[in-house]
């Protein structure tokens, strides 16, 4: 294994830490509103790691909040009882991004833990599909992530379903944007080297949603290892 890809998978091991602490402490309770949520944890990544760099917007999506991708940034929502939330954890560890995507479930609502469930499981069958291939371009993995959320009857929740990884910020290891992300309309192979001839590591996210029952689940850590 590279030294990068050692970093990155050291850097998620951290962040699992974080989410593995953050539920042990209680805190994914009703009553606590999602930013408040997000100051408790990056507090704790302080505690655990000394970590004050943090490349997400937002940690904590819940409830209808969960329909949302990354880009979108919804007005601060209180947890409730049966929620669904998910946690996006992004933390900086020596200049090294974690990212780190789980869902958690408020109660016993089966059509929620299913979705939990099927995130998860659809991560992995989607990480199976991408090593069984020598080459696959990001559009279709992407073609392929979307099929899985069909056929479990979901939508899919956003314009792609995963992103380069590496060092802070990532988005600088490939010129062109669409180029960092597993889009539909990115035809370059993902094995394709950076433009300074280096390999390039990928995140797998999965994001499905419900738009009539209002939820989102969410699963994603690091694809190539």
């Amino acid at each position: 294994m590279n030294n990068t890809k050692s970093k990155l998978l050291e850097a998620e091991a951290k962040a699992r830490e974080l989410f593995y602490e953050t539920e042990k402490r209680n805190w994914i309770v009703p009553g606590i509103s999602e930013d408040d949520l997000s100051k408790k944890i990056h507090g704790l990544a302080f505690e655990m790691f000394e970590t004050k760099t943090h490349w997400h917007k937002r940690i904590v999506r819940s409830g209808k909040n969960t329909l949302l991708p990354y880009s979108k940034n919804p007005p601060n929502r209180i947890l409730s009882e049966d929620d669904i939330l998910f946690f996006d954890f992004g933390p900086v560890f020596e200049q090294w991004e974690a990212d780190l995507g789980r869902t958690y479930v408020l109660g016993a609502d089966p059509k929620k833990i299913q979705l939990k469930k099927d995130v998860e499981e659809c991560w992995h069958i989607g990480k199976k599909f991408f090593d069984s291939k020598d080459t696959i371009t990001g559009a279709e993995l992407y073609s392929y992530i979307c099929k899985l959320a069909e056929d479990r009857s979901w939508n899919f929740g956003n314009e792609h379903c995963g992103h380069l990884i590496g060092k802070f910020p990532h988005e600088r290891i490939q010129g062109e944007k669409i180029l960092n992300y597993i889009h539909p309309e990115n035809h370059t192979p993902m094995n394709a080297p950076d433009k300074n001839g280096n390999a390039r590591d990928w995140i797998l996210e999965i994001h499905f949603i419900d738009t009539k029952q209002k939820i989102g689940g969410f699963f994603e850590q690091v694809l190539t290892f």
